[in-house]
């Protein structure tokens, strides 16, 4: 492991069908900060990586190690509580829809309150003054009552993104959070993650599929096909050749 990174990943492999694996002994090295953006065909493993990560997906081999603990072989406790420090972001939201912006943004804190005092939405003052704070932070300001159901798309990812943050994750993640919007909206989360990432001083992973964005964002790019890293550097050095092997084919680049 890289001394200075703050996640080593090696020879990750994730079967859903056995012989037929859709990560390919990835190893992989995060710093400390920096939007890293990982771009890739459909199918090609870029969400099945970001999952492991969290294990929201099981991997079938290798190791995570996140803060000197690898990950894969924590037990469900252990793994309940490293979870309050890796933020995740949703490609649809994954909120509450019948509670409150306040309410969804709350459940950032669910890792850290004991469940009944959750259960009768008794949390800290301070958590709440932080609620406000990251309402304020995402463009959100007077939404705290509001109804998740009643949001637009990029409203919701917003919720979504400042939950993730109420966690004080050291670690956030985002599973294609521009997929479902507009291409203003895009822009607008993806200035809202990197901004963030800076000013919390931790490395955001990025799973995309616009790659004007992630060269226009990430500090780091890597391409992935059918299961591995084909590429691995700056958005300078992502050339047209580089794309047509990590896309395949010819016609799409125009």
């Amino acid at each position: 492991m890289n001394a200075r990174a703050a996640l080593a990943i090696r020879g990750l492999t994730k079967e859903y069908l056995p012989g037929k694996p859709v990560l390919r002994g990835v190893s992989l090295d995060i710093g400390s900060g920096g939007l890293t953006a990982i771009i890739g065909a459909s199918g090609t493993g870029k969400s099945t990586l970001i999952r492991c990560i969290n294990r929201l997906v099981e991997p079938t081999s290798g190791s995570i190690v996140f803060e000197g603990r690898d990950l894969v072989k924590l037990d469900r406790r252990q793994l309940r509580v490293a979870r309050r420090t890796i933020g995740m972001v949703f490609q649809e939201y994954n909120l509450v829809e019948r509670l409150s912006v306040m309410e969804n943004l709350l459940c950032g804190r669910l890792g850290y309150v004991p469940a009944w005092k959750a259960w009768l939405r008794r949390y800290p003052s301070a958590d709440i003054d932080r609620a406000f704070e990251l309402l304020d932070i995402v463009g959100l300001t007077g939404f705290e009552h509001r109804r998740a159901d009643g949001l637009s798309g990029g409203q919701r990812q917003r919720v979504g993104i400042a939950r993730a943050v109420m966690q004080n994750p050291r670690l956030l993640l985002a599973d294609e959070p521009t997929s479902s919007l507009d291409p203003r909206t895009s822009v607008d989360i993806m200035q809202l993650l990197a901004h963030l990432g800076e000013s919390l001083g931790v490395p955001v992973i990025v799973n995309m599929h616009d790659v004007d964005l992630a060269r226009r964002f990430a500090s780091r790019i890597i391409g992935m096909a059918e299961g591995s890293i084909i590429y691995d550097g700056g958005p300078d050095g992502l050339t047209d050749s580089q794309l047509r092997a990590i896309y395949g084919g010819e016609g799409w680049l125009g």
